[in-house]
């Protein structure tokens, strides 16, 4: 039982060790936290539906978790420079889009729930 802890607590240190490098080391993850941030803060200002803050909070999940996957792709592919392959570049490239999809299609959902909120807070600001 007591070594099944210990272990377990290694592995949760390994998995924040590898999430301190991606802070650290990672713009764009760091960018994306950031904005994640912003939308919990945002969920909490606008009292915003459960359903809606889960899908806000898969949204924040789904971008995070492929740019970690897109990391761990191009080190992987950057351990096998030395016998550069056609296809390395490629890979990166359509990692890269795939972030930038799960990113917009993210972006577009948050405007979707949050438009309402923003909307109804500048009719508010007109009627003063």
């Amino acid at each position: 039982m007591i070594e099944g802890f210990r272990r377990f607590r290694r592995s949760l240190k390994h998995a924040f060790d590898g999430l301190k490098w991606a802070i650290v080391h990672e713009k764009n993850f760091r960018i994306e936290l950031v904005i994640g941030f912003f939308v919990v803060l945002f969920i909490l200002i606008f009292d915003v539906k459960n359903w809606e803050a889960v899908i806000l909070l898969l949204m924040i999940m789904w971008v995070l978790i492929f740019e970690l996957v897109n990391t761990v792709l191009e080190r992987v592919v950057d351990i096998l420079k030395p016998r550069i392959h056609p296809y390395a570049r490629l890979i990166k490239d359509l990692m890269a889009g795939v972030v930038l999809i799960s990113a917009t299609v993210s972006i577009i959902v948050g405007l979707l729930i949050f438009y309402p909120y923003f909307r109804e807070i500048l009719l508010l600001v007109r009627s003063y």
